[in-house]
């Protein structure tokens, strides 16, 4: 019985956690992870029929809070999967056209038109990961990600 008590205030703990994302960063002790002295804004990545999505592989730190924007040119349906990146990640905020969306989550985005979206993340879990157009297997349309 004390082990089904255990797990269950845990599970209650991390699912408040997650639930109450930033307001609660405080209260649990992220403030200093969330400020805005540990963020670090990383190179631009595009969408485009053809197109490279970055320059190069992003090499980025755990524990640290990043700001990436996603731009799509609207050439035709494209967006961006990684569900291994997502997972080694916690996602404070996605915002689109100004509004400010805090998920539990994601596995992937995707674009129907020309657009931008700024994702705001901490990196946590080490290791090597990418972000990949759906459907293409071209080295140009991923980008290689390695969290230390």
């Amino acid at each position: 019985m004390r082990k089904f008590l255990a797990i269950g205030l845990a599970v209650s703990v991390l699912a408040g956690m997650a639930l109450t994302g930033a307001a609660q960063a405080h209260e649990f002790g992220f403030a200093g992870i969330l400020s805005k002295s540990n963020k670090e804004e990383l190179p631009e990545l595009t969408l485009g029929s053809g197109k490279p999505v970055a320059e190069g592989p992003l090499v980025l730190k755990s524990g640290t809070l990043y700001e990436i924007e996603i731009t799509s040119d609207g050439s035709d349906e494209l967006g961006l999967e990684g569900p291994g990146f997502f997972r080694a990640i916690w996602i404070n905020e996605v915002v689109i056209n100004g509004l400010e969306v805090r998920p539990f989550g994601l596995e992937s985005i995707e674009f129907d038109k020309a657009g931008t979206m700024e994702i705001e993340f901490l990196a946590i879990r080490p290791g090597r990961y990418f972000l990949r157009q759906p459907g293409t297997t071209g080295e140009s349309q991923r980008v290689e990600i390695t969290i230390q």
